[in-house]
């Protein structure tokens, strides 16, 4: 057995970076809103394990918890580090239920190190892809598979449309409602993402948000209607898709990107009476949902069936992988922008 005092020794880092919160954003987030500090290595104590992040993910809900605006989770305080995510390495130990050099998925947020007392940490054994953990296999891909069956129940033969097709929730939606028999619409921005969204990943078609003919093109592509539409975008997207939702339509609403800047209502008319009427008059079901809340319980049914589908080939992915610490806030600034290609994950360290 390796003495605690001797794995200490042994480490040759001394250097715990973390990206902290300097200031609270107003509108889109800037360098500015982050600062890089330095501190000692923490030493565990008893019942505790110190983890090495290995790799960091990036999601938009990020953006709301840099705020102090009552919300369904505490916002990060001024000075602390970013939250988010991560896949670690037990680097030392003084819990008797983890061994030094196993892989966890943990929520230490954006550092190179940090120590835990066990609880929440969930033991990473034979995933041939660490990182899928962040996305298929995690938080993104629970999201979509619940949001997707429980709320939207989709149908075969039925018409699926999500928006941000070619990320880390769109792209699991799609492939998870053609498995269910739907025929399968995507929305995404540009047309490199849309070739991999219909070629790769099987959807039927997919536009491009930014095209100038969006709605139009959009309405040729659902002339039967929508009869689920997974919002995770909102803003222009969601009214180009509520005049073609269909009777007793469900839409799961796991997000809303493209308000998450904003400092003021958008211009143009008040949409919502169109919307309440719509709902009414249609008999849609909306429904908002946050995945650990709501669906905690169910991680497992998700993590088995996924896991499956991932290798049965059912379901492929794709990572956008930006390497170093220092590097976050600039790629969490472009996910905000929809510049990423498939999940946003940081390496932060050497598996």
């Amino acid at each position: 057995m390796i003495d605690f005092n001797e794995e200490i020794a042994a480490m040759t880092e001394t250097i715990n970076r973390s990206i902290v919160l300097a200031r609270r954003p107003h509108g889109a987030p800037t360098a500015a809103d982050f600062r890089l500090q330095q501190s000692a290595v923490p030493a565990p104590q008893e019942g505790q394990v110190l983890l090495r992040t290995l790799y960091l993910s990036l999601d938009p809900y990020m953006r709301g918890r840099m705020s102090d605006a009552p919300s369904y989770a505490a916002p990060v305080a001024l000075g602390a580090p970013m939250v988010g995510a991560t896949v670690c390495r037990v680097e030392a130990s003084r819990h008797p239920g983890f061994a030094v050099g196993e892989l966890v998925l943990a929520f230490s947020g954006w550092q190179d190190y940090a120590v835990a007392d066990g609880a929440g940490l969930q033991k990473l054994a034979g995933l041939a892809q660490p990182s899928s953990a962040l996305g298929v296999l995690g938080m993104p891909g629970f999201t979509a598979y619940m949001g997707l069956l429980d709320i939207g129940q989709p149908k075969p033969g039925e018409t699926v449309v999500v928006a941000a097709a070619s990320g880390a929730v769109g792209s699991v939606v799609g492939q998870v409602a053609k498995i269910k028999g739907c025929r399968v619409v995507g929305i995404a921005g540009g047309a490199e993402k849309c070739r991999y969204v219909v070629e790769e990943l099987g959807f039927d078609a997919c536009i491009d948000h930014r095209s100038a003919d969006f709605a139009q093109q959009l309405a040729a592509a659902c002339d039967e209607g929508i009869d689920v539409y997974f919002e995770n975008v909102g803003g222009a997207v969601f009214d180009a898709v509520l005049p073609l939702l269909n009777a007793r339509a469900r839409v799961p609403v796991c997000g809303m990107i493209a308000d998450y800047n904003a400092t003021e209502l958008p211009p143009g008319p008040d949409r919502l009476r169109l919307l309440t009427r719509t709902v009414l008059t249609k008999r849609i079901k909306m429904q908002g949902f946050i995945i650990f809340d709501d669906y905690g319980d169910r991680n497992g049914e998700f993590f088995a069936q996924m896991s499956a589908w991932v290798a049965e080939g059912k379901i492929k992915f794709r990572e956008d992988i930006v390497d170093g610490l220092q590097n976050a806030p600039q790629a969490f600034i472009g996910l905000l922008e929809g510049k990423n290609f498939g999940k946003l994950v940081i390496r932060v360290g050497d598996a």
